[in-house]
């Protein structure tokens, strides 16, 4: 039995020990069951799909004793390729079925979390405004027929950044379909399909009018719109002018999959079994690239929907790409680990909308904002959360601005000073709003340090870092009349160290697979200005604030995970043969990281960046499109990948439908992934590395050069590879021994550069620990 069999049984059956039968607790489940031997899409009709969801009902049945049973359980049959099934189960049943040998993995259907302008231009920089002739844009054709496709929370369809003015037919291969008793899709939007029997299936309730597939949170159509969107000229957020608005494939053809509702238990919103339908239409469907800014906890892959529905994708050529999550500056809190799919941490770009708070003692202090101005340019009365606290209130939270915490007798007509936490930034404006504030001043925590957002704020705001925010309450406590002023937004371009780390990325390393590095890659996810569902109000429908509005700026991995889909849209166009793994390669392998200033990037806190915060570094993708080597893999090597992490031949063939057989354990650190990790190394002896580098470029001769990790020594053998041909393979060795020879945890970086004089192949190598 596999470790993810073995993990998954246990679990369910010390689940079992908690309840006796006389509190049967039925919950929803996904029975995953590898995959289906009719892999070819073409295939699909009702008459398959009455088939397979019977065949479903069948197993199930077997186990609950009635086929009525079995009906009324199911709620979700998987039929193109993956093949498995949800169903709401009572836990001993649900042991019961995962130990059955055709299943390969029980798991409970839990919810995921979604990870929440001028990023192109910093991207891709142009000169004078007009794009370049040898951008990755031009010679791309902007990405024109690709498909790209989001999983998330919908589309808002009327967005002129959806718009198909100018475009042709739908590509032919296109499989697809667009609810349109529910949605226009025309022919850039091609098509919308939504599911949420997973998310009804945990308790949630949609009314008849939310059963369809339009945004009524703004999140998906943000993200599409960034990966996809099309040039939208005079773009404005609340009345402040954005400029052009573009996506990163802006001529590709796109297409939503709403997955993601209202937060429902506090447990998420997007869920398991209702991303795995997701993936199983899209594999249908023929999309090329699929973009999903959510995410959940880690857990063995064949218990994550994600890696399952992603690997399914790429090994029908599809490139999946996910956000690493926003739990950051904390360790080890990087999601979407399954080293198919690219995870994408979140950076700054050079442009910043500053608003800065003028104090009465002449001080001035820079911070962040997209909100309007004071009534009047004079200064007004500044006072603290803390002692505007209503008298029924706690400190604690009139020192965070929640709502009704305020006394408007003290607030009225002032500026109030709220402390960041978890409640939304923007609601706590809007609380000092109703209180009577003119204004609020937002200062970071210590634990938020120095990330500041650009938010759309119903009064005039400003918010600082945690620095500057010290200096702010220095004041507050050094007069009995504090005054100040917030001075209008403006947008700055250039004058600021970029990109840097946001705080809130999520870091490594990666606790699943420590040999394989994650995030893959950073890219723009701070101050992001792309279309926004004018289904919904901004700001969550506080009371007071019914403003809508076409195109927002919101912050996360979520925003910097459809950076990095629209390069891959325009990699698939430019370079059609390319596998997943050669357009991840070439992402990572051409990032930099180093600033606008050429000094090495920072985190939030200001100290230099690590690979466990960015990866390969930062997304270059002018570079990205001709990389000169590339590290490729094929499904055949994921699967010597799962092999080397313990399942065994039974689970290989149930989910390869019996093309693989582990004939031995294969070693990790061989897997051919473009950073190098190595989890543990040995103080006694060397550790040897392997990998294999293929020609996408000119003939040439390419010579290594290592960056030493402190405390390691590193040797690559050969030294010097000379390919012949584009295609040609060639092998190399690197050789690693600690120069220390007692036990050390903490985590070196270095990293393996491959060049010709014209390409330049950069590897991270991370050396996590050395073990006695």
């Amino acid at each position: 039995m596999s470790s993810s069999k073995i993990y998954t049984l246990s679990y369910l059956l010390c689940l079992c020990l908690l309840h006796t039968p006389a509190l049967a607790v039925k919950r929803s489940y996904v029975v995953y069951l590898g995959e289906h031997s009719h892999d070819d899409s073409s295939l699909y009709s009702a008459e398959l799909e009455q088939r397979v969801s019977d065949s479903h009902r069948m197993f199930l049945a077997s186990s609950l004793g009635s086929k009525q049973k079995a009906r009324d359980a199911i709620y979700h049959s998987y039929h193109n390729h993956i093949n498995g099934f949800a169903a709401v189960l009572e836990e001993e049943e649900a042991a019961k079925i995962a130990s059955h040998p055709n299943v390969l993995s029980v798991f409970l259907d839990q919810g995921r979390k979604t990870h929440t302008t001028d990023s192109w231009g910093f991207l891709m920089p142009n000169t004078k405004g007009v794009i370049r002739r040898d951008s990755l844009w031009r010679k791309a054709n902007f990405s024109e027929d690709v498909i790209i496709a989001n999983v998330d929370s919908g589309v808002w369809p009327d967005s002129k950044s959806f718009s198909d003015e100018g475009y042709g037919q739908i590509p032919a291969k296109w499989k697809g379909t667009c609810d349109r008793t529910k949605i226009s899709c025309n022919k850039k939007l091609i098509g919308a399909r939504y599911f949420s029997k997973g998310y009804e299936a945990n308790g949630a309730k949609l009314d008849a009018s939310m059963h369809s597939p339009v945004d009524h949170d703004g999140h998906g159509t943000h993200t599409l719109s960034t990966l996809g969107g099309n040039f939208v000229r005079g773009a404005k957020v609340f009345g402040f002018k954005a400029g052009t608005v573009k996506g990163g494939s802006p001529r590709a053809r796109v297409a939503s999959y709403k997955v993601c509702w209202p937060p429902v238990n506090n447990t998420g919103e997007c869920f398991d079994s209702d991303i795995l339908k997701a993936f199983d239409w899209a594999i249908h469907d023929r999309v090329d690239v699929l973009s999903l800014s959510l995410g959940g906890n880690p857990g063995p892959y064949f218990n994550d929907a994600v890696a399952i529905g992603a690997f399914h994708a790429v090994k029908n050529g599809i490139v999946v790409i996910c956000s690493a999550g926003n739990d950051g500056p904390d360790k080890a809190t990087v999601t979407n680990l399954a080293p198919w799919i690219i995870t994408v941490g979140a950076s700054t770009i050079s442009r910043q909308f500053l608003s800065f708070v003028r104090l009465k003692n002449g001080k001035l202090i820079k911070g962040t904002s997209l909100s309007p101005p004071l009534p009047q340019k004079k200064f007004y009365p500044l006072i603290s959360a803390a002692d505007a606290k209503a008298a029924h209130a706690s400190l604690n939270k009139a020192m965070i601005c929640e709502a009704g915490t305020l006394d408007p007798k003290k607030v009225k007509g002032k500026i109030v000073v709220c402390l960041r936490g978890e409640n939304a930034r923007t609601g706590k404006s809007l609380n000092a709003h109703h209180a009577g504030a003119v204004g609020m001043i937002l200062c970071n925590n210590k634990n938020t340090g120095n990330d500041t957002m650009a938010d759309s704020h119903i009064i005039a705001t400003s918010h600082l870092t945690y620095q500057d925010g010290q200096v702010l309450y220095a004041y507050l406590n050094s007069t009995r009349d504090p005054a100040g002023y917030i001075t209008p937004p403006y947008s700055q371009l250039g004058k600021v160290r970029a990109p840097s780390m946001a705080d809130f990325s999520s870091r490594g390393p990666n606790i699943i697979t420590p040999d394989i590095l994650k995030p893959d890659i950073t890219a723009p996810g701070v101050n992001i200005i792309a279309a926004f569902s004018e289904g919904v109000l901004p700001n969550g429908g506080e009371e007071g604030d019914n403003r809508k509005t076409p195109f927002n700026i919101l912050d996360g991995t979520s925003m910097s995970c459809p950076h990095v889909s629209g390069v891959v849209g325009l990699l698939k166009k430019l370079h059609p043969d390319w596998s997943a793994a050669a357009i991840k390669s070439a992402i990572i392998t051409t990032a930099r990281t180093r600033d606008n200033t050429r000094r090495p990037m920072v985190n939030g806190s200001g100290k230099e960046a690590t690979p466990f915060d960015y990866g390969g570094g930062h997304i270059r993708p002018n570079r990205a499109m001709d990389p000169g080597l590339v590290y490729d893999l094929t499904v055949n090597d994921y699967l010597k990948f799962l092999c080397g992490m313990g399942y065994n031949n039974t689970v290989m063939k149930t989910f390869s439908s019996g093309e693989h057989i582990c004939h031995h354990k294969h070693n990790l650190l061989n897997f051919n992934y473009p950073s190098i990790t190595v989890g543990k190394l040995s103080a006694a002896g060397t550790t040897s590395v392997l990998r294999k580098l293929k020609n996408v470029g000119t003939p040439g001769t390419y010579t290594a050069r290592v960056r030493q990790p402190r405390g390691v020594s590193i040797s690559v053998s050969p030294s010097n590879l000379t390919f012949d041909k584009i295609g040609q393979e060639k092998s190399f060795e690197l050789i690693l021994k600690p120069k220390i020879t007692k036990e050390s945890n903490h985590s070196v970086f270095g990293e393996l550069l491959w060049s010709d004089g014209k390409h330049f192949v950069r590897s991270p190598i991370v050396v996590s620990s050395i073990v006695a």
